[in-house]
């Protein structure tokens, strides 16, 4: 056991270091070489570069070990190029997969302000789905040079530093580990894994394997919030893991047919679909012959929805400033 631990010792803060690269890697270059980033949320560069500057500069008053700083660093650029890729390749509003494919859209700020957007759960002046580029990097860099006048104001006054230093890191590493759920939700919506990569989910499957193991053998610093956020998102990773065995593979799919919770479901939206097939029969009856060669429309169940109503409040990072 004691050589076991010593290979996981030296492996695992290797792919740790490098698990951006290996998580990221194929989603960038898949992008680049389709010349597309339809079906990829900008929400995820979003995510991790506010969690990866947090647990940056988490580092200083917590000293945790260098091989997870080493792994946020890189994965800031990282994500910085996914970013960059992501945008240099947005479908147009008006394709498949464009504006209307991203999480929250629609989800914008009009003449109630923003605190009554807050309490409708709306996403406020159109926050990161701006249409310039400008913007999401005047916001980055915003949030950055936030972070390091906090640090110099605080880290001279050792009796509040500590607090601060420990607050931000439990942010940084929750909103990391709230990373998945959005996919696992869309999974349930669409009872499928449609866009999401397997070298994807094999990587992080792989790497909670080896995190956690070290983070309870190594006897390097590894703080509580490390364990307790790393054991949260491995339980994600691992549902999502069950998600896909269930929705993409044939004998996941029929182990899934064969219990009761799967039935009901699959009868819950067939008895939607057909319920709604005569009413489509009837609206087509009443089309006139210039319709007659357009593609079969096939309804969508989680079709999102935008908003009509535009933005009339200036906006913080908007696009008339990037012009």
């Amino acid at each position: 056991m004691s050589f076991f631990t010593a290979i996981i010792g030296f492996l695992a803060p290797l792919m740790i270091a490098l698990s951006p690269v290996l998580s990221y890697g194929d989603q960038a270059l898949a992008m680049h070489r389709n010349k597309s980033s339809a079906g990829f949320s900008l929400d995820i560069p979003l995510i991790m570069l506010i969690a990866s500057f947090l647990r940056i500069f988490y580092w200083p008053g917590a000293r945790y070990d260098t091989s997870l700083l080493v792994q946020s660093v890189i994965m800031v650029g990282m994500q910085l190029a996914l970013l960059k890729i992501a945008l240099d390749n947005r479908p147009s509003p008006s394709s498949k997969g464009g504006e209307s494919s991203q999480p929250f859209n629609g989800m914008q700020a009009n003449e109630k302000g923003f605190v009554e957007s807050i309490m409708n759960f709306e996403r406020p002046y159109n926050f990161w789905q701006w249409k310039a580029d400008k913007p999401y990097w005047h916001f980055l860099m915003y949030f950055a040079l936030a972070l390091c006048v906090l640090q110099l104001l605080f880290a001279p006054i050792h009796s509040f530093y500590g607090f601060y230093s420990e607050m931000i890191g439990v942010i940084g590493l929750s909103v990391e580990a709230t990373l998945p759920l959005p996919q696992i939700v869309a999974n349930i919506q669409t009872r499928a894994c449609k866009g999401f990569r397997l070298s994807i989910l094999a990587s992080w499957l792989i790497g909670d394997a080896m995190k956690m193991i070290w983070f309870f053998t190594s006897a390097s610093e590894i703080p509580w919030a490390f364990k307790v956020c790393g054991i949260f998102q491995a339980s994600c990773d691992s549902l999502l893991g069950l998600q896909y065995f269930f929705f993409e593979t044939q004998a996941g799919a029929q182990l899934l047919q064969s219990t009761p919770f799967g039935a009901s479901i699959t009868g819950h939206h067939g008895g939607q679909y057909h319920q709604m097939q005569p009413m489509q029969e009837n609206s087509w009856e009443h089309n006139d012959h210039h319709n007659d060669h357009q593609p079969e429309y096939k309804p969508s169940m989680h079709a999102p929805t935008r908003s009509l109503t535009p933005t009339r409040r200036p906006a913080p990072f908007s696009d008339d400033d990037a012009e």
